[in-house]
């Protein structure tokens, strides 16, 4: 038997039913129209950001990264919490435009930016978090065909990077940023093209659960940005200090404590040097404030014993949620939480796996969990998929197509 993940907080039954809200899954999916089928609780997104900010500095802005999930609906709610967005595409610009966002609030990471992205981010007065040089001077050549003033800020390849994150964002040769050694001369070069200077993006790394990493992360990215912009001598009128903040998705996995890394913040704020007495700081998450208000329901199709070992076998699968499957960067596949939906809180009997309907042994959602018995017509509910799941998975893999969403 391998254990399951921990179902996040927020989630209950009723009448022997998981419920989202308040609402028996069977209603949601009934609203959605069928399995398989994403539901996002406003709720516990709303309370997760209320969470968030009262755990953290006033003075420190908080920025929603559209690639953990750019669903409309739950764009424009965040359009209603957040004070800026972070995108990593021109498709993703183009979602963040159409769901209603202040194109003055949205910053644009991400290497290998095309010419066309520059000039829509240029054209709308998005931020622009430069890659390289070459991305720089492409940005301020097309500024100028246009006579537009581009608003521009680099991204720094910081020499450290996360300690215990999920995926390292900085230390070392990285295809994201610009080296720390370069950065000075950049800035000035800038600066001197008559661009509004819009600062640093400093991203070190994500999804850590380890809240002294962080702190001391943050406290390094200060530092940093202090070093580079005294070494530049130009002023920082913005900072993006990254986020990193993760959740737990498999057993032993416990949530972060919000509040050491809140005070430890305010504390280096409330000393801040003068080049940063003017800077307005920003913290930049997706999964962390989407991710565990987020689940996925998918319905039994078959049961099947092969060789002793019992087979839920669902309608959805890895097409849908590829990182609960194991195939989104995973080194070692752990189950996520997942559960009998229709069977919330009964007691375990047996020792099954839930597969999707692919045809590739990868297509695993639960591998050998204590289930409530469970049969055909059943839902599975795989949670912490508020964030990559289903923008992030292969849905048109074997013409299977996308699985609805709703936002609550």
């Amino acid at each position: 038997m391998k254990p399951l993940g921990p179902i996040p907080a927020g989630f209950a039954a009723r009448d022997g039913v998981l419920a989202v809200d308040g609402i028996k899954i069977t209603e949601l999916i009934a609203q959605a129209g069928a399995t398989p089928a994403f539901v996002y609780s406003s709720g516990m997104i709303r309370a997760r950001v209320a969470a968030l900010r009262a755990a953290m500095p006033e003075a420190l802005a908080l920025h929603y990264a559209v690639k953990a999930n750019p669903f409309a609906p739950l764009l424009r709610l965040m359009g209603t919490l957040v004070d800026g967005f972070d995108i990593a595409s021109g498709g993703e610009l183009g979602m963040a435009r159409e769901a209603g966002l202040d194109p003055s609030l949205i910053s644009f990471a991400g290497p290998g930016k095309r010419d066309i992205e520059l000039q829509a981010a240029i054209m709308q007065g998005v931020t622009l978090n430069l890659e390289s040089a070459a991305e720089a001077r492409r940005a301020l050549t097309i500024a100028e065909k246009l006579g537009k003033t581009p608003r521009l800020a680099i991204r720094v390849n910081p020499d450290f990077d996360l300690r215990g994150s999920g995926m390292k964002m900085g230390g070392g040769a990285k295809p994201f940023g610009i080296d720390t050694d370069k950065v000075p001369a950049l800035a000035r070069e800038i600066v001197a093209a008559g661009a509004e200077w819009r600062g640093f993006h400093i991203f070190a790394g994500s999804q850590s659960l380890d809240g002294a990493a962080i702190a001391e992360t943050q406290g390094q990215v200060l530092d940093l940005a202090v070093q580079l912009a005294q070494q530049a001598d130009v002023p920082l009128p913005h900072l993006n200090i990254g986020g990193g903040l993760g959740i737990p998705y498999f057993n032993g996995d416990s949530p972060l404590d919000l509040t050491p890394i809140g005070a430890a913040l305010g504390e280096r704020l409330s000393n801040r040097p003068d080049v940063l007495k003017d800077t307005q700081l920003a913290m930049e998450m997706g999964r962390f404030l989407t991710g565990e208000a987020g689940v996925y329901l998918t319905t039994i199709l078959d049961r099947k014993e092969s060789h002793g070992d019992i087979f839920l076998v669902t309608d959805g699968g890895l097409h849908h949620q590829l990182a609960a499957s194991g195939n989104f960067g995973t080194v070692v596949r752990r189950n996520y939480p997942v559960a009998i939906a229709t069977r919330f809180g009964a007691e375990p009997e047996e020792e099954a796996s839930v597969v999707g309907c692919l045809c590739t042994p990868l297509d695993r959602l639960a591998d050998k969990g204590h289930f409530p018995k469970a049969d055909v017509g059943d839902v599975v509910a795989v949670f912490c998929a508020g964030a990559y799941g289903a923008s992030a998975s292969p849905s048109a893999f074997l013409g299977q197509g996308p699985a609805r969403e709703i936002l609550i």
